[in-house]
């Protein structure tokens, strides 16, 4: 993304570094050079008097490009033992070395010369200006190839490495079914993706013509990011409209906003926080993710939408069979939370969870087969009439069986085996323990909790002791004990619910 691209033009100096036990060579060599440029780059210098102080040099300064470098200083070879220390022990294989000496037949073997990669050597009474100029740029411009070749490795390997990134964050990511798990998913995998620490990604609330402070919702956040009361500041609203408005992608500083139009209409935007030093690689790779990410988070959209609209049919039929029955307000979506509840903490799966919430409400749809005259008396029933009520779960199995839908396949095990019970005692099977499936098992302990805790006309609502007393009493016989304890641990949880849906 070019918007990434440094706008200054000045290029740094080359770095080349002197070693030579004399003074007066120092001095010589940067007048002589003083003009010189290579790309528009000129020189800057550095100085060292000594094998170890070059070393030290060296060592604190990654980019020098040429070294001048005296082979008699303290020892007649220390300038050999520094070329060899740089080649062998310091790993440095990029800066170029000229070796100058002011002893004539100090002059190196060619296999030395080989074997440190020495790129000239010159007496001291050889370098006249002339020479001198014209092995300085021999020696840059060597190394300005050899830096680009390396550039162009480590820019293949970095966009291999990223590619591999890309292709294992987006299979991440692809496995998420639901928004929030996909929204939190994909910023995790974009942190890692560029190395960046805070991140948010937001989402329109609805029509583009919303201009208030309401108009963007926080899908999912990372890092050291504000509260979400505090979040959308002034300053990032503008941000934010601004890159609506335009309909792209732009960073302000170092806050990158990203543009993700979708083809349901929820624009969604990338709110990502120090960006100074992404590389133009990892802005491409970003790019590719994303053009990804864009269509996943559609089919996420599409297919929570019809989830949505399953969940909410089948509460509303669940609505009108416990209205039949005169049951009170509200039942079906108190017994949906605490089943999840009850799962969540028993160690289920979060997507068996899922399935077992949305599912629930369905557990008494056979009583839409009971005829009133057995549903809605006000006395006890004869054997007769118990029988004709103790067909509904088998209606309801008739109903929901032969469907490949999770959510209703699981509405007709739950329908089915609801009312059997823990110790093989109850109907229409006669089951045993580990027998009923869990989700009956479940919810047969949700439906006897909202039962007992709420108010119906032929009964008052029990005080909680006595509700709790009463499960404890039943674990075991009637109920699966382990669920029993399960809800009595999070009772405060559960009763939470019956504030949030009164009835």
């Amino acid at each position: 993304m070019s918007f990434l691209e440094s706008t200054d033009t000045q290029l740094p100096a080359w770095k080349v570094l002197i070693v030579d036990d004399e003074p007066d060579i120092h001095a010589v060599t940067r007048l002589t050079l003083s003009r010189f440029k290579l790309d528009q780059r000129s020189l800057s210098f550095l100085n060292a008097y000594s094998a170890a102080e070059a070393k030290q040099i060296l060592l604190s300064e990654n980019d020098i490009a040429l070294v001048f470098l005296d082979v008699v200083m303290e020892t007649e070879h220390a300038g050999l033992e520094v070329a060899r220390w740089m080649r062998q022990e310091a790993g440095n294989h990029f800066t170029r070395i000229v070796l100058r000496t002011g002893q004539p037949g100090q002059a190196p073997e060619e296999s030395v010369i080989v074997e440190y990669d020495i790129n000239d050597y010159k007496e001291k009474t050889e370098l006249d200006r002339k020479k001198l100029f014209t092995t300085t740029f021999a020696s840059l411009r060597s190394y300005r190839d050899i830096m680009q070749v390396e550039e162009a490795r480590r820019c293949q390997a970095n966009y291999r490495a990223g590619l591999e990134r890309v292709i294992e964050a987006s299979s991440q990511i692809f496995k998420l079914r639901n928004l929030n798990d996909f929204a939190n998913g994909l910023l995790q995998q974009v942190v890692s993706l560029l190395q960046l620490e805070n991140s948010m990604l937001v989402r329109l609330r609805g029509a583009s013509g919303i201009s208030d402070e309401n108009k963007y919702e926080v899908l999912a956040k990372i890092g050291d990011l504000n509260s979400d009361d505090q979040i959308f500041t002034p300053e990032l609203i503008e941000k934010l409209n601004q890159t609506c408005a335009n309909r792209i992608s732009h960073l302000f500083g170092d806050t990158y906003v990203g543009y993700f139009p979708n083809i349901s209409g929820k624009t969604s935007l990338f709110i990502l926080q120090g960006v100074n030093n992404v590389s133009d690689i990892d802005t491409k790779l970003l790019e590719i993710f994303s053009s990804g990410v864009a269509i996943a988070f559609d089919n996420i959209l599409l297919n929570q939408e019809i989830t949505d609209t399953q969940s909410e049919l089948i509460m509303r039929l669940g609505d009108v069979v416990e209205s039949r029955s005169h049951e009170a307000g509200n039942h079906v979506r108190r017994m949906s939370e605490v089943c999840y509840l009850i799962a969540i903490a028993s160690g289920m799966k979060p997507s068996e969870a899922a399935i077992l919430k949305q599912a629930a409400p369905m557990h008494d749809i056979g009583k839409i087969a009971t005829p009133d005259s057995v549903l809605l008396k006000p006395g006890k029933l004869d054997a007769d009439e118990w029988e004709q009520m103790k067909q509904h779960p088998e209606v309801g199995m008739s109903i929901l069986d032969g469907s490949q839908r999770p959510i209703l396949r699981a509405s007709a095990i739950i329908a089915y085996q609801h009312h059997e019970k823990f110790d093989g005692s109850g109907y229409p099977q006669g089951l045993k323990g580990e027998e009923i499936h869990p989700f009956a098992r479940i919810v047969a302990v949700a439906d006897v909790f909202d039962a007992l805790i709420q108010k119906r006309c032929y009964k008052p609502a029990w005080p909680i002791e006595e509700v709790l007393a009463h499960l404890k009493d039943v674990a075991g016989k009637h109920l699966d004990p382990r669920y029993v304890d399960t809800l009595i641990q999070n009772v405060d949880q559960a009763l939470a619910f019956n504030e949030r849906y009164p009835g």
